[in-house]
């Protein structure tokens, strides 16, 4: 969707871009999206016409974000089957995430939500919901 109102990039400002190329990289790859722009400070990815950026700005005021303090709390994905989330949450603390509310998973959002919810090592969080039904 590229009308009116329609998302058009995201962009995250991480302090540590190596890192981040390694866990985001890894989950927006398995989540189909593809390399879109590459710079010294940063990296992007796209897909259908979206495009999610990383970048280590030298203007960055903080050294790890707080999904807590006002601002981005987390992006949530579409993951796909159930099945798919499982294999992302079982795969993803190899790629630097760890997944959040164990003891919930994968009911934290609700009995009516299968997802997953991953934080990376500089604070960001991802929720991949499944289809269900």
């Amino acid at each position: 969707m590229t009308g009116a109102g329609a998302l058009h990039h995201v962009e995250l400002w991480v302090p540590d871009l190596p890192a981040a190329i390694v866990s985001w990289g890894w989950l927006l790859d398995e989540l189909g999206w593809r390399p879109y722009q590459h710079w010294p400070a940063g990296r992007s990815w796209r897909l259908a016409g979206i495009y999610l950026v990383l970048e280590q700005s030298p203007a960055l005021s903080g050294g790890r974000h707080d999904r807590l303090a006002p601002g981005l709390n987390h992006l949530a994905f579409h993951a796909g089957a159930p099945a798919e989330v499982d294999r992302l949450a079982a795969a993803a603390p190899g790629h630097g995430w760890r997944l959040m509310f164990p003891d919930r998973h994968p009911y934290a959002g609700g009995a009516d939500s299968y997802a997953a919810y991953l934080e990376d090592t500089q604070g960001y969080e991802v929720e991949l919901v499944a289809r269900v039904g």
